[in-house]
């Protein structure tokens, strides 16, 4: 393993830690990465590109969990009464979570070869970004004329519900889940910080499944050798995922999604001229 394919790995690292949980889509911009360069590169096959894709995804699910471990451990029943609302009988269930969680794992399950097969490609990335952008705007355009729900444990289960289904939108590659669902529930009433932290949490147990489901697939194409790769890649996805996650939250009622949206639009057009 030479310096350079280690470098190679941290900057993979790096890409997936920015976009697993900014709006701008992580399935999306590994697809680039992927056909653009990874494969064509030859530093690795096409199951151990996979594999990898996956390590680093897991790297970005463990940031996530250290910075709502308090809200995990609350949800497990392990700690208590951790924000005012719930001091007044306001909080949010794992049963709120799983119904969110519903309409896009049977629509995944139902679909999975589909979405391999025909969506999988930078092109369709591309329309993906700029559609998703438009939602976007469309969420922030909605949420300056109403009223917002503005915390975690005040989401009611008909919202819940109703970002489960803007979630099965991230079932198209580029569209991104956060994207989806942080509009979603922006649509649905809930502020964007409310509708950031439930998109998260809902997150985790969906990605960490698919994540363990596609490396145990796999699992055939690991080898001693490629593991220093792999490694690198995991410890940058957690970096910079632990600190996206972080300011993305502080600051996502202020900055709302339109800087967002903008940056899907460019890089969508970007891709389609590409393409052409």
């Amino acid at each position: 393993m030479t310096l350079w394919e280690l470098f190679v790995a941290a900057i993979l690292g790096i890409v997936e830690g920015l976009t697993e949980y900014a709006p701008v889509s992580s399935t999306g911009h590994m697809i680039i990465v992927d056909d653009l360069w990874l494969k064509s590169s030859g530093l690795m096959s096409e199951e151990a590109a996979n594999s990898f894709k996956v390590v680093i995804q897991l790297g970005s699910i463990l940031a996530v969990a250290i910075v709502f471990k308090d809200r995990i451990l609350n949800l497990l029943g392990l700690k208590k009464n951790i924000t005012n609302d719930q001091k007044q009988g306001h909080k949010l269930s794992i049963a709120q979570i799983a119904v969110g969680l519903v309409p896009a794992a049977v629509l995944g399950f139902l679909f999975e070869d589909y979405i391999d097969e025909y969506l999988f490609s930078v092109k369709t990335v591309a329309f993906g970004l700029i559609a998703g952008a438009i939602l976007m705007l469309f969420a922030d355009w909605v949420n300056k004329r109403k009223a917002a729900t503005d915390t975690l444990d005040r989401i009611s289960y008909k919202q819940a519900i109703g970002v489960g289904l803007f979630q099965c939108l991230a079932l198209w590659p580029g569209f991104s889940r956060s994207g989806s669902t942080i509009s979603g529930g922006v649509i649905l009433g809930l502020n964007h910080r409310a509708a950031a932290d439930f998109t998260f949490i809902m997150a985790m147990p969906i990605m960490m499944g698919a994540s363990f489901l596609s490396l145990v697939k796999h699992w055939d194409s690991l080898s001693s050798d490629i593991m220093p790769f792999f490694i690198v890649g995991f410890v940058f996805a957690f970096v910079v995922a632990l600190f996206v996650v972080r300011f993305f939250l502080k600051l996502i009622n202020k900055i709302k999604l339109v800087p967002f949206a903008i940056y899907r639009i460019i890089l969508g057009v970007i891709l389609l001229l590409i393409m052409m």
